[in-house]
């Protein structure tokens, strides 16, 4: 294909969309070449190997020469196509473009680019690749590429933007409690982590801002994505909260197990020792997720229950077959046996549901007793956690009906994100409550929250009936072989339209708390379980 004179790359702001209509869902090229009275009928079908080459490399030629317009035509969503491949040159100083095609597979043309970055005297070489889709236009029936900001750069989502200048934050280097440094590299899950540090804390650690081609994503909250830097600024040191060993041994957990993440705390300062996901996404599920945590919130559950005075560890908590509030029938996992004369520590070690909702019309507990009980003993819900970094504090709403119910269990409306479950056992285990933190806050002069936290006889009740679940109960086969102080508690959630549930899992080891989470992994001893465990094992 024909080679000409090549500037652009991305930058600029996007268009805004059209009526809130989504990549694809126009072809706006219908008319541009005047077809009059009379015309053809519009083709049907997939486009033809011959159409997916000469729309393809029309598309590539024009893109080459910087030509926006005339580029953005051959696509099937001009409005927002033009605009960005104007960019292209203009904010993100990419010149010298080569585009090379590949292979077509089907519609699809793999591609690869290589460019020059230049930027006040300064030149680099990019080089990635991509892809690009062919379709038919569906009022038009020309062949046409199928829109995407991905086409232009693998990485761009929905108005992203690719801009070249000065950093807007100095980079860091950042370090483990111990001095160890934390890259990119070697623990892939904190990218996105380490990114959101140097964007809020790049200023503060001493250095100096260099000169980078950036994703500017369109997300609120997420900080840019380096590509390529053109110019090194002075890394500052930013000391973090994690272990080294400890996030080595959590990257390599969750690698395990699609859509999993894990936290692990030190339960003495609320400092976070790990963080990772493993996702098909860059979204950090581990602080930010908002899902129902199972089973797990029984522990909050059995603090209400003994704070309250309906009950305690030795106390009786029937576990029956089912169990019926307010027209809505709860069952156990399948296998567990009913036990009518079981205790608490009975029906919390062996995870029965029914135990715990015949419990919740107990006087003095209301609608908002457990609400209560996460806000003021467990510091959950009061949307005032300042980690460091974005994260979720949980949330537990007062539920009338059927969710009262649903919430003791950890379903209804309650969500939780492994960073609370995992806070949620440290609190158990000591009796106070620490906010969790990645970053001192002697930093930024952050003020941490706060929470009353648990009474100790209540906080040696808890303690000892997940030491009884890890040795004896549901998550015996996890915890199975592990030494030392150990305890834990499983869950499993139930999520409208998966096939399978979420599997939860919560432990403590020592002075090492963590909670995982995975997506569709069935019970909680089945996929977050051994996740939890090898933290654990990691954290000494």
């Amino acid at each position: 294909m024909g080679k000409g004179v090549k500037t652009a790359v991305i930058g600029g702001v996007f268009a805004v969309m059209v009526g809130g209509a989504g990549y694809g869902a126009y072809n706006v090229v219908s008319a541009l070449n005047g077809d009059g009275g009379g015309s053809p009928a519009v083709q049907t079908g997939p486009p033809s190997g011959d159409e997916v080459e000469e729309t393809s490399e029309k598309f590539f030629t024009a893109w080459e020469k910087g030509q926006a317009a005339e580029a953005a035509s051959y696509t099937d969503f001009a409005q927002a196509a033009e605009p960005l491949l104007t960019a292209y040159g203009e904010q993100a100083h990419i010149t010298d473009v080569r585009i090379t095609p590949e292979a077509v597979n089907g519609g699809v043309v793999p591609f690869s680019v290589k460019a020059t970055v230049s930027y006040d005297g300064q030149s680099k070489p990019l080089a990635y690749k991509s892809e690009l889709k062919v379709v038919r236009g569906k009022t038009s029936g020309k062949a046409l590429v199928d829109w995407d900001p991905a086409v232009v750069h693998p990485e761009l989502k929905k108005d992203d933007t690719l801009v070249t200048g000065e950093a807007k934050s100095p980079p860091i280097e950042a370090v483990d409690r111990d001095g160890q440094v934390l890259t990119k590299a070697k623990y892939p899950s904190l990218g996105p982590i380490l990114d959101t540090l140097r964007e809020r804390y790049g200023d503060k650690a001493g250095g100096t801002p260099g000169v980078e081609l950036v994703i500017r994503h369109a997300a609120e909250g997420v900080a840019d994505t380096p590509l390529l830097t053109l110019a090194e600024g002075k890394p500052g040191k930013l000391r973090t909260t994690l272990s080294a060993g400890v996030q080595a041994a959590a990257e390599t957990a969750v690698k395990s197990y699609a859509e999993s993440s894990v936290v692990a705390v030190k339960p003495s300062t609320g400092e976070v020792l790990a963080v990772a996901n493993h996702r098909s996404d860059a979204f950090n599920a581990a602080f930010e997720g908002r899902v129902a945590p199972g089973s797990t919130m029984k522990i909050v559950t059995a603090a209400m229950l003994i704070d309250n005075g309906v009950t305690s560890m030795n106390g009786p908590a029937p576990c029956e077959d089912t169990a019926t509030w307010q027209s809505q029938t709860f069952k156990n996992l399948p296998g567990l046996k009913a036990n009518l004369s079981a205790t608490l520590a009975d029906t919390f070690m062996r995870s029965c549901n029914t135990g715990f909702i015949k419990l919740i019309d107990e006087e003095p507990l209301t609608d908002a007793s457990l609400t209560a009980e996460a806000q003021e003993r467990f510091g959950l819900g009061r949307d005032d956690w300042k980690t460091g970094i974005t994260s979720f504090d949980g949330s537990v709403p007062a539920s009338a009906g059927p969710d009262r119910a649903a919430n003791a269990i950890g379903q209804g409306q309650v969500q939780m994100s492994p960073l609370n479950m995992a806070s949620v056992t440290a609190t158990a285990i000591t009796g106070t409550f620490r906010q969790p933190y990645l970053v001192s806050p002697d930093l930024d002069d952050r003020q941490l929250a706060t929470a009353k936290g648990l009474s100790a006889n209540t906080s040696a009740q808890l303690k000892q009936m997940m030491r009884l679940t890890a040795t004896q109960g549901s998550a015996a086969p996890v915890m199975s072989g592990l030494g030392g102080d150990i305890g834990a508690k499983t869950g499993s959630a139930e999520v409208d339209g998966n096939a399978k549930s979420n599997s939860w899992f919560t432990g403590f080891r020592g002075d090492v708390a963590a909670a995982a989470m995975t997506e569709e992994g069935g019970r909680g001893g089945e996929a977050a379980g051994p996740i939890v465990k090898a933290v654990l094992v990691a954290g000494g």
